[in-house]
């Protein structure tokens, strides 16, 4: 963990407050993906922690720790673990993504954290094709629609939407999402990490128009239509096992 890091959990009360029971910690979005800026002034980490005996025995609840911009970079998602679980066994591609890591982009690794590691194909089942194609689908939307909400992005976003005549970020999203749904269902793996990293970065920089965006779109839609029919993962999650687990 660097210097910047411990002193960005150090500076926000309620990270400072979890940190200590989480068993498994990662980077997220763009580090992870590898689409990140030459600058990188929004880091995204997620994790996984234990609550104390307060929390299922008394009227304290701890489900989920979420702080935005904390030292003005860091952006925190800390999961209870009996949540994180429910997520996991709802296929979201945002937490399963902390299972699927490069071993350099993690952050807390507890004896707990690595069993949660060694026993994630539990949750790689057909139910990726509608959590991945669900979440792109929203991407889809997003891309043309989304700065039609003036607050919803900062102005440098809306004066790229129109420049480009599309949100370049979701655009970015909405590739990156189908094809990790069709190398999943393919696999049983997801790739966190991006081989075609590159070219993400050239669609969220604008270089792609929009039409080529949304051939791009329609193609791989139909390749994941195919690849969850002939995939070979369960149609759904070992509920029992993952219960086990817990």
């Amino acid at each position: 963990m660097t210097g910047e890091l411990k002193a960005a959990i150090s500076s926000d009360e309620a990270i400072q407050n979890v940190w200590p029971l989480v068993g498994l910690a990662g980077y997220r979005g763009s580090v992870a993906h590898g689409t990140a800026g030459d600058i990188i002034d929004d880091v995204d980490i997620g994790g996984v922690f234990i609550p104390p005996k307060s929390h299922y025995f008394g009227l304290t609840r701890l489900n989920h720790v979420e702080r935005i911009g904390v030292a003005g970079k860091y952006d925190f998602a800390l999961f209870e673990i009996k949540k994180y679980f429910r997520l996991l066994l709802k296929s979201n591609p945002n937490v399963l993504s902390l299972l699927w890591l490069p071993q350099n982009l993690y952050i807390v690794q507890s004896d707990w954290g690595k069993q949660l590691l060694e026993n994630r194909s539990l949750f790689m089942s057909k139910h990726l094709y509608k959590s991945f194609g669900g979440y792109a689908y929203g991407q889809l939307r997003r891309m043309t629609h989304s700065c039609t909400n003036q607050a919803f992005q900062g102005k440098k976003r809306r004066e790229r939407f129109e420049r480009f005549g599309y949100d370049c970020k979701n655009a970015a999203h909405l590739i990156r999402l189908l094809r990790m749904g069709i190398e999943s269902l393919v696999t049983g793996e997801i790739n966190v990490a991006r081989h075609d990293a590159k070219q993400l970065k050239e669609i969220k920089a604008g270089e792609w128009t929009l039409g080529q965006v949304e051939t791009e779109a329609e193609r791989l839609q139909k390749l994941l239509d195919e690849a969850f029919v002939k995939s070979a993962l369960p149609p759904k999650p070992d509920y029992k096992k993952a219960e086990m687990l817990l």
